[in-house]
């Protein structure tokens, strides 16, 4: 399993995603979820994955061949789509493609094995910044205003935090706080994510990645952060009222 989640915000976007892949309770293995596609100034494109690990990295390899084509174009390739939603379009159909071919090539297993979701995050110049979330299917929705954030994998633990405290006003420094606890909550509650993880911030209209971070399971920052959080919900519940 795993946990993406990523933040639009009036300020920028923040994206953060675990590393842990299980293949069995006895098969655990680290992979790099979060990817990014770069003209520095001009386009930033961030992808982050959950699910099958076959159909992401073939899906991935994909639109990266699409990009170096000799034919590539505006429909084929998210470098040279005029538009965030065009980009969106574009990936939504190459995992929606990928799915189904790796689903047909092993009919006898269940379809959630061949299942595949995506977040997709980033701005064009003169453009606004967009947060996608793309299904299996390759639709997709968009964050909004009212919902200005968007999960992928294992999300029930995390969302209560970010459900609470995120606005599209929040600063990207407060933005990263809430999805490092965020994933702390999920680590707490689900074995199945795990570390180390991946942070990156896009200020809007830089085109480019801000900050781009790995978290080790010994970072001292981080154990702090949970510490502290730890502490004052513990605090918290001794003074509340019944």
């Amino acid at each position: 399993m795993t946990y993406c989640v990523a933040l639009k915000l009036n300020a920028g976007v923040v994206m953060l995603s675990d590393t842990r892949t299980n293949a069995g309770l006895d098969n655990i293995s680290t992979y790099r979820k979060m990817f990014f596609f770069e003209n520095p100034g001009e386009r930033v494109i961030g992808i982050m994955t959950a699910g099958s690990l076959s159909v992401t990295q073939t899906a991935l390899a994909r639109i990266h061949e699409a990009i170096h084509h000799d034919e590539a174009d505006e429909t084929t390739s998210i470098m040279k789509a005029p538009t965030m939603l065009q980009i969106a379009t574009i990936i939504g159909n190459t995992l929606a493609r990928t799915r189904r071919e790796i689903a047909g090539q092993f009919q006898d297993l269940q379809a959630s094995a061949a299942s595949a979701s995506m977040i997709v995050a980033g701005q064009r110049a003169g453009g606004e910044m967009r947060l996608f979330l793309i299904y299996p299917e390759g639709n997709f929705i968009e964050a909004t205003d009212d919902t200005p954030f968007l999960q992928i994998g294992e999300h029930k633990y995390g969302k209560p935090i970010l459900d609470r405290v995120v606005r599209p006003e929040t600063s990207l420094a407060d933005a990263q706080k809430a999805v490092l606890l965020s994933m702390d909550s999920t680590l707490r509650s689900n074995l199945s994510v795990g570390m180390p993880l991946d942070l990156a911030v896009i200020a809007k209209d830089e085109c480019r990645v801000g900050t781009m971070r790995r978290i080790a399971e010994d970072d001292p920052q981080f154990r702090a952060m949970s510490a502290a959080w730890s502490e004052a919900l513990r605090e918290s519940f001794i003074k509340m009222p019944i």
